[in-house]
């Protein structure tokens, strides 16, 4: 891989990175601001990294058939055994890009992609080739959902065991990435559960993600995550997800996501019980989009038809305020299970 810049990055590159991962995602905001040095340093970048393959795959203005090409050149970017250049991925993603005064948060990442890349290689050996594989490996599952699905113009996922293909893709990847790091000097046993529990703590979020953001997906994505056979199963034709005439057949599978997801928790749970607080790793970090994620999954058990009615299904901001002051004020592992246990019934502000 060839960048065309200099090895040089200066302390101002890595708090743009900073900057850009606070505008792109709230919860992985949080994440990072729990976190402390080095790892909020590599999380940022491998988060950023990944954002990158994201815009583009979600990119509902670009041909499916070309955004299979613009991912398959960005994987050869990340490859260092490549001579694919950052000028040459650059060429090709710019007829794309959004102008600067129509540009999202998102679309920004990706104008800036040479700049994360740069700040990227400048890490320490380890991390960086720790983070490397996973990277790919959702960079190529990506290219290979849009490339079959080229002919519908978006992805349309068919089945239960396809749309959990897909999470692992979106977020296993970045699981194992996130495993990869902080399991670094942990006992061979510890490390081996983080393993086996990192798939359920993934799914559990992206599975989450999918059933709130329906419309979202449809409209500004051309996407439907929700299973078609399940839809079948509701009369409900996977063009019409967000029809009014068709919100109950969705409620009912947006139900099913969340119970789903539900079947994920205890694992989930389990790698944040195990999950070392080394290399600036902090159990914060990520406790926090667990219990908002159990938060998001009540809400959706309560009123499912706002998926479809307001558009996505969210906790308060008090409550994630309230989630956020508990861990300022320190707390164990063993109080997980108290936390979860209220946020599945009620806000944790109330």
């Amino acid at each position: 891989m060839t960048t065309g810049q200099s090895d040089h990055t200066t302390d101002a590159d890595m708090e743009w990175c900073y900057d850009a991962v606070h505008g792109v995602s709230r919860t992985f905001s949080i994440t990072i601001d729990r976190l402390e040095e080095p790892m909020a340093k590599h999380i940022c970048l491998g988060y950023l990294l990944c954002r990158v393959a994201d815009t583009i795959e979600d990119a509902g203005h670009i041909p499916p058939a070309e955004q299979t090409a613009l991912l398959s050149t960005y994987d050869r970017l990340l490859d260092p055994n490549t001579a694919q250049s950052l000028e040459s991925f650059m060429d090709d993603i710019e007829p794309w890009l959004p102008g600067p005064e129509n540009r999202s948060n998102d679309w920004e990442v990706v104008a800036n992609t040479p700049r994360v890349v740069a700040t990227f290689e400048t890490l320490d050996e380890e991390p960086r080739e720790i983070m490397r594989e996973p990277v790919r490996e959702l960079v190529d599952g990506m290219a290979m959902f849009t490339d079959r699905y080229a002919d519908e113009g978006g992805l349309r996922l068919q089945t239960l065991d396809e749309l959990e293909e897909y999470c692992w893709y979106a977020a296993g990847t970045v699981g194992t990435l996130i495993t990869g790091l902080v399991a670094r000097g942990a006992s061979p046993d510890r490390a081996a559960e983080m393993r086996d529990n990192a798939r359920s703590f993934a799914l559990l979020l992206q599975l989450v993600n999918i059933a709130k953001d329906v419309e979202t997906d449809y409209h500004e994505e051309n996407n439907v995550y929700l299973p078609a056979e399940w839809l079948a199963e509701e009369d409900v034709d996977v063009e019409a997800v967000t029809e009014a005439e068709n919100q109950s057949g969705v409620t009912n599978v947006v139900e099913r996501i969340t119970g789903r997801a539900e079947t994920y928790l205890d694992d989930a749970q389990r790698y944040l019980e195990v999950v070392p607080e080394s290399h600036g790793n902090r159990l914060s970090a990520w406790a926090i989009p667990y219990l908002l994620a159990v938060g998001t999954m009540r809400e959706l058990r309560e009123r499912p038809e706002d998926v479809v009615e307001e558009g996505n299904v969210k906790i308060a901001r008090a409550e994630v305020y309230a989630l956020i002051q508990q861990f300022e004020e320190g707390i164990s592992r063993s109080r997980l299970d108290e936390l979860r246990s209220k946020m599945a019934e009620q806000p944790l502000h109330h």
